[in-house]
């Protein structure tokens, strides 16, 4: 009997070498959700009457604003210790924070906080780090953001001359792409979207963008899932937008031609739900 010819493979379960083992990237963990802040016994409060009227006032506010009113703002400047204690205790802090840096000579700071209200947002300006105006803001984001990324346009950046830098490959093809959709995009159209991970773009391609595109003075942090980072460039209607999951790892790298990214915007059914919880706490605060 002569040998087979052909060598004999075994299959099955077992039967095949795992020495190599997939290695997958950690996505996010840890989905935020909606936490009611620890609240006061009412007897301990029911003496703040500025605090109560002043959540009051965001309750009708809010009412107004679910239904696609105008963002609507109450100071709490007028506030004494104690009624802005409760107001804090109330609002908390919610997943959406965001910051606007000082343009030029002007010395105003703005720090906006979301509470665990989404569309119930905490916007304080400060000057050399001291505060001077702290005010409530109720809508999907507030306009200061709006306005602060609008001031930082610029009708056109400066083009490269001469050779590429090295390792510079496919970034003036997406960022020629970028610029048309910057021209045409108009207001009340979708975002545009960019995904740069899906595109062969180098380190140095993502730093060649990003110089040609500008950074402005807004960042908003996320942390809904995982955790966004986003800011805007000195393009009209144009933000960067990263992902990162738990391990701080980037999953998804974009350019966003937007008024602004709807990550970071409360939706309407946010702002629903946000007035029937402010409703059931005021309740209990107020006992009304």
């Amino acid at each position: 009997m002569k040998d087979f010819p052909i060598p004999v493979v075994g299959l099955g379960p077992g039967s095949q070498s795992e020495e190599d083992t997939l290695d997958y990237m950690p996505m996010p963990q840890g989905m935020s959700t909606f936490h009611a802040p620890p609240l006061p016994e009412p007897e301990e409060v029911a003496d703040r009457v500025g605090a109560h009227r002043v959540l009051q006032a965001a309750l009708s506010a809010l009412a107004e604003v679910r239904h696609g009113g105008a963002n609507q703002r109450l100071s709490l400047n007028h506030l004494d210790a104690a009624d802005r204690q409760l107001v804090n205790q109330v609002l908390g802090e919610g997943e959406v924070s965001a910051r606007v840096t000082p343009l030029g000579d002007e010395p105003t700071e703005i720090n906006v906080q979301e509470s665990v209200f989404a569309g119930v947002w905490r916007v304080i300006r400060s000057v050399h780090g001291v505060p001077v105006d702290d005010q409530i803001e109720l809508g999907p984001i507030p306009e200061a953001l709006r306005e602060a990324a609008q001031q930082d346009w610029r009708p056109a950046l400066p083009e490269w001359a001469g050779a590429l830098p090295p390792n510079v490959q496919n970034a003036p093809a997406v960022l020629a792409e970028i610029e048309d959709h910057m021209h045409d995009w108009q207001a009340g159209q979708p975002a545009h979207v960019v995904n740069l991970t899906l595109l062969p773009m180098t380190v140095e391609d993502i730093g060649f963008l990003d110089h040609h595109l500008g950074t402005g003075r807004v960042l908003i942090l996320s942390r809904g899932y995982g955790n966004c980072r986003i800011t805007n460039t000195c393009r009209p209607n144009g933000w960067r937008v990263v992902y990162y999951n738990s391990a701080d790892t980037v999953i998804l790298n974009t350019v966003e031609i937007t008024a602004l990214p709807e990550v970071a915007l409360a939706a309407p059914e946010d702002l629903q739900d946000s007035h029937e919880r402010l409703q059931e706490v005021l309740h209990w605060v107020v006992q009304a």
